[in-house]
């Protein structure tokens, strides 16, 4: 009876060491400005709205987009289980916005971590090629408590406007990624707004790269009954996903979801109405490495 127990408790240590799952996401938060503030959707409307949703999702990582820093310190102080890293766009100091990356310390041990920019000069501030903004990758070398396993969580936004720039940081990602990763051989997830459909040619360089899949695609379940951007119209429907998850082939994709809540507040005439909680809807996956 001795060698029983000990072989199932040795089964049951061995699938918590290897079928641990994480669930990871990507956020574009909206950056906050006085234009959404007019229209109502400023961001001391949003911003609870928001933590309420990533807390009772519970993610153990997720990239976030168009950080500015008072937001960052919002979101900090509203989501004390999380810790994050990253770094302002315009100095790599503070300004500008982050491509931050939030993940739980209590799940998660943080090995290294760094930053470069979309540009050819990747190793400090700079506007790349024909982009419009000043663009960034954060990433972070992560260690699960867990499972022991180790992986590398990369979190960008490639620009809106230029077609050049979002080709060329597409190129430089996947060389940073591929180095990282041995040619997808280690684990990595790569999350952000790409400003490019899953029709795109950008997005096969990703998918037909042989180093990273889509979560979407490969999910076992999917719950994603819209495109993530939706310009603050909860109205709206797209079948565009332009924020990603990815991440390399050997990883398990249990499930995925692109997530559609609002929220409710009273109007000038008293009347309760629907708002969504960013532009973009947040994108959240659970996987298994």
């Amino acid at each position: 009876m001795k060698h029983v127990f000990m072989l199932v408790a040795a089964c049951f240590m061995s699938l918590c060491t290897t079928a641990q799952e994480l669930t990871v996401g990507s956020y574009n938060i909206r950056y906050k400005n006085k234009a959404d503030s007019i229209d109502g959707n400023g961001w001391a409307r949003r911003c609870t709205s928001m933590c309420n949703q990533i807390a009772w999702e519970r993610p153990d990582i997720f990239g976030a987009q168009e950080v500015l820093h008072p937001q960052l310190l919002d979101l900090e102080r509203e989501l004390p289980a999380y810790r994050w890293i990253g770094v302002g766009r315009d100095d790599g100091k503070q300004a500008g916005e982050y491509a931050a990356i939030f993940y739980n310390p209590d799940r998660l041990e943080l090995i290294d971590k760094g930053n470069f920019w979309l540009s050819q000069t990747p190793d400090r501030p700079g506007l790349g090629w024909d982009a419009a903004c000043v663009r960034i990758c954060s990433w972070g070398h992560f260690r699960d408590r867990f499972s022991k396993k180790e992986f590398f969580f990369l979190n960008l936004h490639m620009d809106h406007v230029g077609v050049k720039a979002r080709a060329e940081s597409a190129k430089l990602v996947m060389q940073r990624i591929t180095q990282m990763t041995d040619g997808g051989k280690k684990l990595a997830v790569l999350t952000g707004d790409f400003n490019v459909p899953q029709t795109n040619e950008l997005y096969s360089l990703f998918t037909n790269s042989g180093v990273l899949k889509d979560c979407y695609a490969s999910a076992a379940r999917r719950f994603a009954e819209n495109g993530t951007y939706n310009a603050y119209d909860f109205l709206s429907w797209t079948n565009n996903r332009i924020d990603h998850i990815f991440v390399t082939p050997t990883t398990q994709v249990n499930a995925y979801a692109i997530l559609t809540d609002g929220y409710w507040r009273e109007d000038k005439d008293g009347r309760m109405t629907r708002h969504n909680i960013s532009d973009h809807y947040p994108v959240f996956a659970r996987i298994s490495f």
